[in-house]
């Protein structure tokens, strides 16, 4: 039902009322009425979406004619209530406005940003953590998130390498597949929901050296097997909408790549809601080079199947024009605009637009914030505990010192538009109050990770001197990493490794806690901590979740979601490569100080690695320290062999030898020995996080079918092929138990 001619005051004391969730039969039949009742200029103002900057005459004039499908960034729950009472009861046909914003990583209690809740290996928190923020997000009127990015990333130079799920596709698409039900839930149309967009489409986590917006150069058999599968299972889950990609890839700007948007998308994956392009990336073809007006531009996102443009007005400028010249086909615009009314639909929008304003708020509630703690303990790696040095006791002096120790802004990460310092906790503001009775000393030394003055440094060594161990909170503000923050050098920035190597000099235990958007280059860093906590930024909560991991309230459970590379020339390194012709050995292979001076000209072994780096990266993909210690033993399977459309079983045992109750995260990973094209030296095809208490045993087990091991080969059909297959499970990419067996 539309709500007609109800005063403001009625709207607001009945929008809670309103839930109608309609059978997608009726879904279609509903919208079909509605398209037929449209004029051209009411199909077009569907496909218009404009940034809101205030509630004005013109805006609202803009509404009643029916120009506007949809506003970005109103936060303001009054004037969403105010422009949809204009939209349901002044326009021609009362069609609701769809209410944007980025709520990447939580609207007000923020969480872990998304590499950092790629960590935990957790789905479910994953999906507990977007429910949080779909809930504090329709409070405020806000009815659809830029949210998952799927973007695989493989270069710590890229900024937004903050916002993705990491380098590999399955772990994406399954923590994608969750955030999506996290945002959506079981009923779009349900109060606390907001319509998910996954983003970009598609690559442009391969940005040509991590630079932003730069090209990418995909050919197709990894394009379909690494980088579109993330989006596939996204899809799968029901995501409502999808957002395309700044980039071109092999020379198409992805906002007017026809190929991927109607056979793929559509007729491959048959997806039926709508897509929307970046922020102007529309208009972007003019640099490009791929358009030669706005006219242009027009012409070809329509007739690619691009349903909406964000902000750039080519469509409210020249889609009549181009419909009326015969240059776009009206069955592509109606296809558009079925696509956005269906999603309108699906969220409840035509039966209430509506905010209820007189409902008690959740934003910063005890129970959200129990969530955004939670996922920063889970999220945060143990890279190194030298001689067990953590769990601290509680009886110790403790050293203070960093400038991330207390950056409430900073710890809250990238794309965080809406949350507010004040309610950040930070690591000092936790000693200040939960953990006031440890004994401590602080010294900031540096106001910012970028702030280049040693002249507070003899203060950091005199607290060092004073104290039984030092607490160095290292790592990156937060403008540092997210869009259009790239990076060359990913070391720690400005002299906060001399500062570390200062405190250590003291001859004292360091603990180094790490802050930051992106993997780090801390080679150089690591002989001057005796233990390493990275945190990818840890959101609200991240002061009270280091200091439960750091006194052991907490046991570290993270994992690395992307490589980490030892030194940036490295990039890029991702676990899941292709052999080459010549792959480096297992054991030792020459390096740069092993060669005679003036040696002849040498090929050196004739195999692919670094004279100066090495083969190995610093620290492998699924990588992280317990303070329990794990056995894995009697890996078994089911069969040695299995039929095409058959599964197999994989048993191991995995035993907690240490007496500190622990949380381990199982990795099951595959090899397809030899395919129609080559295939990843490894690929993650499973995980389980497994706890046990101390002493404690479990047998665990995955089960593949041939359906699993499936992939796009020569001829870019997806299926499994017959032959011989490697299977590990382990604590990491690099270690695990290994078995055999064949697809027959």
């Amino acid at each position: 039902m539309m709500i007609k001619k109800i005063g403001v005051l009625g709207v607001f004391a009945l929008a809670g009322m309103f839930t109608t969730s309609y059978a997608q039969s009726d879904i279609e039949k509903r919208v079909e009425e509605l398209l037929s009742k449209m004029t051209l200029e009411e199909k077009i103002g569907q496909m218009n979406q404009l940034s809101y900057f205030e509630t004005n005459a013109e805006l609202l004039e803009q509404i009643k004619k029916g120009e506007i499908g949809s506003l970005l960034n109103i936060i303001d729950p009054n004037e969403v209530n105010r422009i949809q009472k204009t939209a349901m009861e002044n326009s021609r046909l009362g069609i609701p406005l769809i209410i944007g914003r980025d709520v990447i990583h939580g609207l007000k209690t923020v969480f872990p940003i998304p590499l950092g809740q790629a960590a935990s290996f957790n789905p479910q928190l994953v999906e507990d953590g977007a429910r949080v923020a779909a809930t504090e997000s329709r409070e405020l009127g806000i009815t659809w998130t830029f949210a998952p990015m799927l973007d695989i990333s493989r270069d710590a130079r890229w900024g937004r390498i903050a916002e993705s799920l990491g380098e590999d596709p399955y772990l994406a698409g399954e923590l994608g597949a969750a955030m999506v039900r996290g945002f959506q839930g079981n009923d779009l149309s349900s109060p606390n929901s907001i319509a998910a967009c996954v983003k970009h489409f598609i690559g442009y986590g391969a940005a040509e050296g991590g630079r932003d917006y730069n090209s990418t150069n995909i050919p197709p058999h990894l394009m379909h097997n690494v980088y579109l599968a993330p989006f596939k299972k996204a899809i799968d889950a029901g995501a409502a909408t999808l957002m395309t990609s700044f980039n071109d890839n092999d020379g198409i700007p992805a906002s007017g790549n026809d190929y991927l948007l109607k056979d793929v998308l559509r007729k491959q994956w048959k997806f039926d809601g709508f897509v929307v392009s970046d922020w102007a990336s529309m208009s972007e073809m003019l640099a490009h080079g791929f358009a030669k007006d706005s006219k242009d531009v027009a012409r070809i996102s329509a007739n690619a199947g691009l349903d909406m443009e964000m902000v750039s007005l080519t469509y409210h400028r020249h889609l009549k024009e181009l419909v009326e010249a015969g240059q776009v086909s009206m069955t592509d615009i109606d296809n558009s605009v079925r696509n956005i009314l269906r999603t309108k639909y699906r969220l409840g929008l035509f039966s209430n637009p509506y905010v209820d304003t007189n409902k008690a708020s959740t934003i910063y509630s005890q129970e959200h914030l129990q969530e955004a703690r939670k996922a920063a303990v889970e999220s945060a790696i143990l890279l190194k505990n030298e001689g067990n040095i953590l769990p601290l006791k509680e009886n110790l002096k403790v050293a203070v010192i960093g400038p991330l120790a207390d950056a409430p802004h900073d710890q809250m990460g990238t794309w965080v538009f809406d949350g507010d310092k004040a309610h950040t906790v930070t690591p000092l503001k936790a000693l200040q109050t939960e953990y006031s009775n440890i004994n401590y000393v602080y010294e900031p030394v540096l106001a910012f990770s970028r702030e280049k003055s040693t002249a507070n440094f003899e203060k950091a060594k005199k607290a060092a001197a004073s104290a039984d161990v030092t607490i160095v909170f290292l790592g990156e503000e937060s403008i540092l990493s997210g869009e259009a923050h790239s990076l060359s050098n990913i070391n720690l920035i400005g002299v906060q490794s001399d500062l570390l190597r200062e405190v250590k000099s003291v001859g004292k235990p360091v603990v180094l806690v790490i802050m930051a958007g992106r993997p780090l280059t801390i080679e150089r860093d690591l002989p001057y901590a005796d233990a390493v906590l990275f945190n990818f930024h840890p959101g609200t909560m991240g002061g009270p979740a280091i200091l439960d991991l750091i006194f052991g309230k907490a046991n570290p459970s993270g994992k690395l979601p992307v490589t980490f590379v030892r030194e940036v020339g490295q990039i890029p390194m991702y676990y899941n490569h292709n052999s080459t012709g010549r792959p480096a050995p297992e054991g030792d292979i020459m390096t740069l100080d092993q060669i005679p001076v003036e040696a002849g000209q040498t090929s050196l072994g004739n195999t692919s690695f670094y004279l100066d780096s090495g083969k190995n990266p610093l620290y492998p993909f699924g990588y992280g320290l317990s303070y329990s210690k794990f056995e894995y033993s009697g890996l078994t399977l089911s069969a040695n062999s299995i039929p095409m459309g058959g599964t197999i079983t994989a048993k191991v045992t995995i035993k907690n030898t240490s007496s500190v109750d622990g949380v381990e995260v199982a990795q099951l990973y595959i090899r397809d020995m030899v395919g129609s094209i080559a295939r990843p030296v490894k690929e993650l095809k499973g995980f389980k996080r497994v706890a046990l208490k101390a002493g404690e045993s479990q047998t665990i087990e995955f089960t593949l079918s041939t359906d699993d091991l499936a992939f796009f080969g020569r001829d870019l059909v997806k299926k499994a092929e017959s032959g011989d297959f490697k299977l590990w499970i382990g604590t990491n990419s690099s270690e695990g138990l290994e078995a055999g067996f064949s697809i027959l």
